[in-house]
């Protein structure tokens, strides 16, 4: 997993997607953007996993327990 916080991962993203958006763009380079793309939902979708898993319940007595 990349070493970038779950906001700079977005960030790269949405630019990635304003690239895609041109009109510019090869349909080579088109390609290059789509899989880094994807592999940032990947790294987006681990991180969140990630945090998911560190969050905490409080059951009904009030203690908390990690899901």
């Amino acid at each position: 997993m990349e070493d970038k916080t779950l906001e700079m991962v977005f960030q790269e993203l949405d630019e990635v997607v304003k690239t895609l958006e041109g009109e510019s763009l090869s349909l080579e380079d088109s390609f290059k953007f789509y899989h880094r793309g994807m592999d940032l939902l990947k790294i987006c979708n681990e991180k969140i996993d990630t945090v998911e898993k560190k969050m905490m319940i409080l059951d009904e007595n009030g203690e908390s327990h990690e899901f």
